[in-house]
């Protein structure tokens, strides 16, 4: 069967009333936002990929809905001579979805991979002086200086999330995919029943031991598997996607389309809830390798003319109740947000006058290639508002439209757009990824070995690193509203609101965690 009768035929049999029911209690049927490109967590901050990887892989340390770093993979941790070295035991009976062994340098070997791309994990192995495995159990951490955050940065429950593979994959470049998906978590990927863009599936790893203290709460506790497979279907209609919700030909939909919201409700088994209490930050990114937002000042200029009110309208609605603004560089909320330099956001919105700053800055009509998902409505939301807008400010304006897996492969390019390069893309981050520097992607200034977008800035790398050794919150806080004010200077990348995107499932489903979408703890009652 092709590829395409295959999707075709998926398709119509998600509408059709004969399909077979999903209420087994041994199948889960999830309908993620957007279809599984990449497989490789290391490799993409993509959300649907993080989602994956939490099913397969497990994390030295989890974290729980306070987001306080608790022991996941190990049994314990002991600190020493001052706060400089840390030694971390596993726990016992730890094995690979291969039937291999969990062994510490499998451990070490996965987290300077980890290291080398993720914006907490960088911190981290700045101040490592070494990291070893003295036996199989045995994870070590000698480090220059106290860096009492260690076990917050291995428990990160997000892009990139530092999970544990074996180490001959874990020897993979790190910004090259691993060739297999090998992990030690409570479900297995299965690659022979993948069909791109339609199916992904997952199998209950029976040798998999979650921990027997504690209580599950987002990615720590107890990782029980309650379903023996995991389907995840890629519908990007949202009526049929709705209407297998609601007929129970489907149990999960993990982000339906605002506007649909209320029927599904008022809809008899469909629970309606949020997953993601710290919300979703839109944002549009910018590639600083190219033309024009190789040039600082254009990008700032941009930010002058965006208006995060209309592009919440467009993801949103005017419903006050799921979105909060204006939306700075920090989460709305969150401990490091801040107004230093929001006027450049909030202030009046003049067209006129930002061409006239696009050309003072030195805007000459290059290309400008905006890339779009459309199959995932808010972030196709957001592309349309800032294409119009680019259009309105004269910018020579390429916009593509394609779905959401493409894109996310395209700016892993960053060759000029004449081959193949690209200016920007929409997308959103789980507040969570915005809450502190330690966490944040976007304000990274360490050019390609940052996730694309490849701001180069030292500025804004010596303030993040006095971040991390700040005495006091205080001191953290005068230090991200410097960061912010950077950024903005900088054009490191497009903020354009914060809102809450509702989660629906049918009501036979108990024990739906929160934080991001997590398949254990799940059960049909």
């Amino acid at each position: 069967m092709r590829r395409r009768d295959l999707l075709a035929f998926g398709a119509a049999a998600i509408a059709a009333p004969s399909l077979a029911r999903a209420a087994s209690a041994t199948t889960l049927k999830f309908m993620p936002y957007a279809d599984l490109a990449l497989l490789d967590p290391i490799i993409t901050t993509n959300y649907v990929t993080r989602t994956h990887s939490l099913l397969v892989y497990d994390t030295l340390y989890g974290i729980d809905d306070q987001y306080r770093a608790q022991p996941q993979m190990v049994s314990g941790h002991t600190v020493e001579d001052d706060g400089r070295l840390w030694r971390i035991t596993l726990r016992d009976g730890l094995l690979f979805h291969d039937g291999t062994p969990v062994l510490a340098r499998d451990a070490v070997a996965s987290l300077k991979r980890w290291g080398q791309r993720d914006s907490f994990g960088s911190a981290l192995f700045a101040v490592v002086d070494e990291i070893s495995a003295p036996s199989d159990s045995l994870i070590q951490f000698r480090l220059k200086r106290p860096f009492p955050l260690l076990p917050d940065a291995l428990a990160k429950p997000t892009s990139y999330v530092p999970v544990i593979m074996p180490g001959r994959l874990a020897s993979t470049d790190a910004f090259k995919a691993v060739s297999e998906t090998v992990g030690s978590g409570p479900f297995r990927f299965v690659p022979d029943e993948r069909v791109p863009g339609s199916l992904a599936v997952y199998r209950k790893f029976d040798r998999y031991r979650p921990r027997t203290e504690g209580v599950a709460s987002f990615t720590a506790g107890p990782r029980v598997a309650h379903f023996d497979r995991v389907e995840w279907h890629t519908v990007p209609d949202a009526a049929s996607a709705a209407g297998a919700l609601r007929n129970g030909e489907m149990d999960w939909w993990e982000q339906p389309n605002v506007d649909l919201v209320p029927q599904l409700a008022r809809a008899r088994g469909v629970k309606v809830g949020l997953v993601e209490p710290a919300g979703l930050i839109a944002q549009i990114r910018l590639n600083h390798l190219v033309a024009p937002f190789d040039n600082p000042r254009i990008c700032n200029a941009l930010l002058g003319a965006l208006d995060q009110t209309e592009m919440m309208d467009a993801v949103a609605g005017t419903d006050p109740s799921i979105r909060r603004g204006p939306a700075g560089t920090f989460t709305p909320g969150g401990p490091m947000a801040s107004g230093a330099g929001m006027e450049l956001l909030t202030g009046p919105r003049d067209l006129a006058k930002s061409r006239r700053a696009l050309e003072a800055a030195g805007y000459r009509g290059e290309k400008i290639v905006l890339l779009t998902g459309t199959d995932v409505p808010r972030i196709n939301a957001i592309c349309e508002v800032m294409g119009d807008l680019c259009r309105k400010l004269g910018m020579n304006l390429d916009y593509v439209a394609t779905d959401w897996g493409t894109v996310n492969q395209r700016i892993l390019n960053a060759k000029p757009i004449a081959e193949g390069g690209w200016s920007m893309y929409g997308v959103f981050s789980g507040g969570l990824d915005h809450l502190t520097p330690a966490y944040h992607q976007v304000i990274r200034g360490i050019g390609r070995r940052g996730p694309p977008s490849w701001l180069t800035d030292e500025p804004i790398e010596a303030l993040r690193t006095a971040w991390f050794e700040a005495p006091d919150l205080a001191g953290q806080q005068a230090l991200a509203a410097r960061i912010q004010a950077r950024a903005f200077e900088v054009g490191a990348y497009l903020p354009c609101g914060q809102y809450f995107q509702p989660s629906a499932w049918r009501s036979d489903l108990d024990g739906v965690l929160t934080g991001i979408p997590i398949f254990t703890n799940i059960r049909r009652v």
